[in-house]
């Protein structure tokens, strides 16, 4: 299925030119979404730096390009709150405006054991709102920009990213339980975190299946970006911050890994199961029931029974 590998196949020192490319990153004014930036930056690559922080984002900006003063690429911030349905059609809006093509699309953002009760602006759990719902609508809402790019680019070029997590390994079965999608049966952060992550491997799958019989040419890609010291650590109880700190890998490794699901060449576009894992490997996911074509269909009507007034 692919070469196995300790060593990153894509990084920032052998990454092929990006001039004229597009991507377009959530969650990229921090952690190794703004690592990213910069390696696409770096090589010419015109990013938005998708996120809630004007001023984070604003930074991250002037960091990365006085680090790379010789790019003649373009970084633009572009508002995005995942957490509120209601904003992502102006979002996504801002974006057509100002460009007629999206080479990657990188679900990068999300968050990670909020404090129990915290919901979205929707009043969804926070975890399912941000890491699931959000990044659904976005990518609903660019994807005839998506759909363009890749019928005027070469076969597998054109990619949307879906960032998951190893977490989806202690997700219970089933990953999803429909009778109590908004939590009227509370359950612990890490579960929570756990079914949402899983959620974007069904969308990751199901959009595959679905973009293989349309014949539209985008590539769906989901991966694990390991273990890493981020921002998504910040509202973790202490004594798991500190256990997680001393497992955990620098960022860069898991934008190595997103690096080579947006951008490796021989990446297959077959099976749909394709799962990413640290530093740029194709391996099993550890869940292959999140595969099931039954369970995909029904978390995406799910899904978009919950966004289609916002499109």
């Amino acid at each position: 299925m692919g070469v196995f590998s300790s060593k990153p196949a894509l990084h920032e020192n052998n990454l092929p030119d990006q001039k004229g490319k597009v991507f377009l990153i959530t969650g990229s004014s921090g952690g190794l979404g703004k690592l990213l930036a910069g390696y696409l930056y770096a090589r010419n690559g015109s990013v938005y730096i998708a996120a809630r922080s004007a001023s984070k984002a604003q930074a991250a900006i002037r960091e990365i390009q006085s680090q790379h003063p010789g790019s003649t690429g373009k970084l633009v911030y572009l508002p995005l709150d995942l957490g509120d349905l209601a904003t992502l059609s102006q979002t996504a809006s801002r974006f057509l405006a100002a460009e007629s093509r999206l080479d990657v699309l990188f679900n990068n953002a999300g968050v990670m054991i909020p404090p129990q009760g915290s919901t979205t602006a929707q009043g969804y759990e926070l975890q399912l709102g941000t890491n699931a719902l959000g990044p659904f609508l976005l990518t609903r809402l660019l994807y005839p920009v998506l759909r363009r790019t890749a019928q005027a680019s070469p076969r597998g070029e054109v990619r949307v990213v879906w960032v998951s997590s190893s977490a989806v390994g202690i997700a219970p079965t089933p990953a999803i339980d429909f009778e109590n999608m908004h939590y009227q049966r509370d359950e612990s952060a890490w579960t929570k975190y756990a079914r949402s992550k899983a959620g974007n491997v069904l969308h990751a799958a199901e959009y595959a299946r679905r973009s293989k019989a349309a014949g539209d040419g985008v590539v769906h890609v989901t991966l694990d970006p390991g273990v890493l010291m981020t921002d998504l650590q910040r509202t973790t109880p202490w004594w798991q911050f500190i256990f997680i700190y001393l497992i955990a890998k620098h960022p860069k490794f898991g934008a190595y890994t997103e690096l080579f699901a947006g951008l490796q060449p021989d990446i297959k576009l077959e099976p749909e199961s394709t799962w990413v894992g640290q530093p740029g490997i194709l391996t099993p996911c550890p869940r292959p029931d999140l595969f099931d074509e039954a369970l995909g269909r029904r978390y995406w009507e799910w899904t978009e029974s919950q966004i289609e007034k916002y499109m």
